[in-house]
């Protein structure tokens, strides 16, 4: 997860900073502070996960008007805003830096240039104010979120979704995963928002003020999925990967035959642009929930969740998505698992779940670095041990699952 270097100082657990915080009160103070895409975020959280104090700038207006993340608007945005909201969230916590146990901050995977900002305002920081410093891996971060909101105890599976990143892993501690699948090339977040580019959705009376996922969940619900029959990605490969550069693939072309059936150009929305929406987010929603369904079969071959009461957590941006919550729900009420999804506004980017990943990390005393380590930022990085192999090896064929919700 982490390069050689970084790893073997993030398993010094008996520095003088480990020690120190293994050693100090429970009135421990975590610094969170995330720049991996385009949301700056801060937040303190004392060692119980009460948040003291947050901020957040949201760039989604710049980007919704440039029609996707530019890299070095989202690095701009984040130079001229990470001082204030630092500032907000300190001063909403009514905390002096001096009070602080450490600083977590966000430094792989995510945009390169995004990292950077996070990254150097952390390091200049701790520097100044003497606190120890804890790398935080994005993903790991939103795995271990529902722990701040309720117990939940290790081993479960979870779900990562959102824009840059799509995952399957067991988390069997806060820093020990066993990856079963990622995705082979863009993450369901990003093919959402590319369909709702595609079909001009932000020329719609109801979504011109959402992203592109936004919009394709709400037009969806009025939506007929039936009148395009989308193949679901991947249907001969058992494995627990994922693949959706070919779903947008189709719908590109179902776009641009219903266009010239219209006879309009592209820019203009189209009649059926709900029956659209409607297809894209089931056939999205159905590879997911099979590739999951996959997962939970090989944990239960392989003794990875316990037999009492297992769990499947939901988390990331995509997972505010209200349809792919519910088709999800089918598959572990189909396996006898217990669904997990935080609130939404948890699910995206944000402070807090890095101060909270911070606070589990300090707690055990796991990678805790002084302040002048020199830590460097990974635009990618698994999480965990792959073991994706092992899961195409025993190629599961799944019972068939109906998939059917009312919206």
């Amino acid at each position: 997860m982490f390069p050689t270097k970084v790893k073997r100082l993030l398993q010094l657990r008996h520095t003088l900073w480990g020690c120190a915080s293994l050693k100090a009160p429970c009135s421990r103070l975590v610094l969170g502070i995330e720049t991996s895409c385009d949301d700056t975020g801060a937040a303190v959280m004392d060692e119980t996960g009460k948040i003291l104090g947050e901020s957040l700038h949201s760039q989604k207006e710049v980007h919704l008007r440039t029609g996707g993340i530019i890299p070095t608007v989202a690095q701009q945005l984040h130079r001229e805003n990470i001082e204030r909201v630092v500032q907000e969230a300190l001063e909403r916590s009514h905390v002096a830096p001096s009070r602080l146990s450490a600083v977590a901050t966000t430094v792989m995977p995510g945009l390169g240039l995004s990292l950077g900002i996070g990254l150097d305002f952390s390091r200049r920081f701790v520097r100044q104010h003497n606190k120890p410093f804890i790398p935080i891996h994005h993903m790991e971060a939103h795995a271990l979120t529902v722990r701040m909101l309720q117990p939940v105890p290790f081993p479960f599976l979870v779900l990562l979704v959102s824009g840059g990143h799509s995952l399957l892993a067991v988390a069997r501690g806060v820093d020990d995963f066993l990856l079963l699948g990622h995705s082979l090339d863009e993450a369901p977040g990003d093919t959402m928002d590319k369909v709702a580019r595609r079909l001009s959705l932000i020329k719609h009376p109801q979504c011109s003020t959402l992203s592109g996922g936004q919009a394709l969940e709400l037009l969806a619900k009025d939506g007929d999925r039936s009148r395009f029959p989308f193949r679901t990605p991947m249907g001969q490969t058992y494995d627990c990967c994922f693949s959706f550069t070919g779903l947008r693939n189709q719908v590109n072309m179902a776009i641009m035959k219903k266009e010239a059936e219209e006879g309009i150009e592209q820019g203009t929305l189209l009649s059926c642009v709900k029956d659209i929406a409607a297809a894209t987010q089931h056939t999205v929603a159905s590879h997911l929930a099979k590739r999951t369904h996959r997962a939970i079969v090989f944990c239960k071959e392989n003794g990875m969740l316990p037999s009492s009461n297992p769990t499947l957590v939901l988390s990331g941006g995509v997972a505010s998505n209200e349809y792919i919550r519910k088709t999800l729900s089918i598959i572990t009420e189909t396996t006898g698992l217990h669904l997990l999804c935080p609130p939404a506004k948890f699910c995206t980017d944000n402070g807090v779940m890095i101060a909270w990943n911070g606070v589990e990390r300090l707690r055990e005393g796991k990678g805790i670095l002084p302040p002048n380590v020199d830590v460097r930022y990974e635009p990618k990085a698994l999480l965990g041990v792959d073991m994706s192999a092992e899961v195409r090896a025993a190629a599961i064929r799944l019972p068939s699952v109906r998939i059917k919700i009312h919206n």
